[in-house]
């Protein structure tokens, strides 16, 4: 969502080198960079004129301090103002109430409150809470089926509603169910419009007021631009909203939402849609989601999906296969791809990447489809021919071609790539950490 804008703040860095400190000069320069960038990525002008203020303030003047350049003493203003801009800090839900929790969803129709509400309750229910869910959109009896649908698939409950009740009415039954039942957390789906208007803001008052939550979360569209500050601004004026959840984070928007909703709304952004799955809802961190802008990547993340998907018993048997020289083959190649899937896909990954990493590995990392081709190919071999790939000569690979449907040359590629991909593995047996990193390409199928 953010490559414009970091590409943009990337040029800023650049100009800054071989200055010897910050000065009024060179950071108005490179101020009139950020504020063009803010706009074109779609961040409201009062939000880009109190940034850049902020910025000039901090930066102005400001030594270089050890081996840093004015280019990165900048980039580090940028990033705590950015990290501020979004809230400063992740924000947890606040469940210190005698329980049930109640969790009201509001939002215009579109944004995705049905899906999101089903992703939180997946997400809570992972957190040992016993989570009810219920929808008060008795306009659309398509959303209450949609969010009864989505909490069998995440393994919740949904109290029953349907179409000519009082939203009101449903909402304190829910409660008063969850209540008798010792559920931990209620989450209340709310109506919502293709626009704001009076009758839609008057009835989820009424709600709120009804229902007491302790928490109520406005979902925006990251991808509605000036749109969503307007939309945050009319939801503000009618409920005390406690914290925003950005969906379509993955979109090819401009990202202007994520950094005008929390300045417009005074809610911090606590959790973020960064995918359709149903498992694609993560904590909001503003200080990292500015390392992404600015291109540093967001490697913690990474690290913390890795430890949340990878087989820990299947990765710790990887790793003494290697140690004890049996080699890494092709199965294990199959097994490494699988669990890079379950991250999300290699492009959820590079997303996460610094940007001048991720940029290098996008010129040559093959596409899903191509990766589903390689698991074709390996699933045309024998189990002989995956553990000694030595074994494949020409009429071998002619075979396993028209097994999976793909040209011989591109068996010959895969066998290349794992080739690559196993020369790396025996450098970290070897514990040749330099060499491995050197070799690095060989660790992303499909690089060359």
């Amino acid at each position: 969502m953010f490559d414009n804008l970091s590409l943009r703040l990337s040029r800023v860095v650049k100009q800054l080198r071989g200055e010897a400190r910050l000065t009024e000069a060179n950071i108005s320069d490179a101020l009139r960079e950020v504020r063009l960038a803010l706009l074109e990525a779609d961040v409201a002008l009062p939000v880009v004129k109190e940034f850049v203020a902020h910025v000039r303030e901090k930066s102005l003047g400001a030594e270089v301090v050890g081996s840093l350049t004015p280019g990165q003493a900048f980039v580090g203003v940028v990033h705590r103002e950015l990290a501020a801009l979004m809230g400063g800090s992740a924000v947890a839900l606040d469940f210190a109430v005698q329980p049930p929790a109640v969790v009201l969803m509001a939002g215009l129709q579109g944004s995705g409150k049905t899906t999101t509400t089903a992703k939180l309750a997946h997400l809570l229910r992972g957190q040992k809470k016993k989570v009810l869910v219920v929808s008060a959109d008795v306009y659309r009896p398509a959303a209450i089926e949609q969010l009864a649908t989505l909490a069998k698939q995440v393994g919740v409950e949904a109290f029953p509603s349907r179409v000519g009740e009082k939203p009101v009415a449903i909402a304190n039954a829910a409660v008063d169910w969850a209540r008798k039942h010792y559920h931990d957390v209620v989450l209340v789906d709310t109506a919502g419009r293709l626009a704001i208007d009076e009758a839609m803001m008057r009835e989820i008052a009424d709600i709120h007021a009804a229902v007491k939550p302790v928490e109520t979360l406005f979902i925006v569209d990251a991808m509605q631009g000036q749109d969503a500050v307007n939309t945050a601004r009319a939801f503000r004026e009618a409920l005390p909203l406690t914290g925003v959840v950005l969906t379509k984070l993955d979109g090819d928007a401009r990202g202007g939402a994520a950094l005008s909703v929390r300045h417009v709304t005074g809610a911090p952004i606590k959790f973020a849609g960064v995918s359709e799955k149903i498992d694609g809802l993560e904590t909001f961190h503003p200080e990292r989601m500015a390392s992404r802008i600015l291109g540093m990547g967001d490697v913690l993340t990474l690290i913390e999906d890795a430890h949340k998907t990878i087989d820990v018993e299947e990765a710790q048997k990887l790793a003494k296969k290697v140690k004890s020289g049996k080699g890494f083959d092709l199965d294990d190649y199959k097994a490494q791809i699988a669990q890079m899937r379950k991250m999300g896909g290699i492009a959820a990954m590079l997303d996460k990447l610094p940007a001048e990493l991720a940029r290098m590995a996008q010129d040559t990392t093959m596409s899903e489809k191509k990766i589903a081709r390689i698991e074709g190919i390996i699933n045309s071999m024998t189990p002989a021919e995956r553990t000694k790939p030595e074994l494949l000569k020409a009429s071998r690979k002619r075979r396993i071609a028209a097994g999976a449907g793909v040209s011989v040359q591109e068996v010959n590629q895969l066998l290349n790539q794992f080739e690559q991909t196993q020369k790396v593995m025996k450098l970290v047996a070897k514990g040749g950490m330099q060499k491995m990193l050197r070799g690095m390409k060989g660790l992303l199928p499909g690089l060359r």
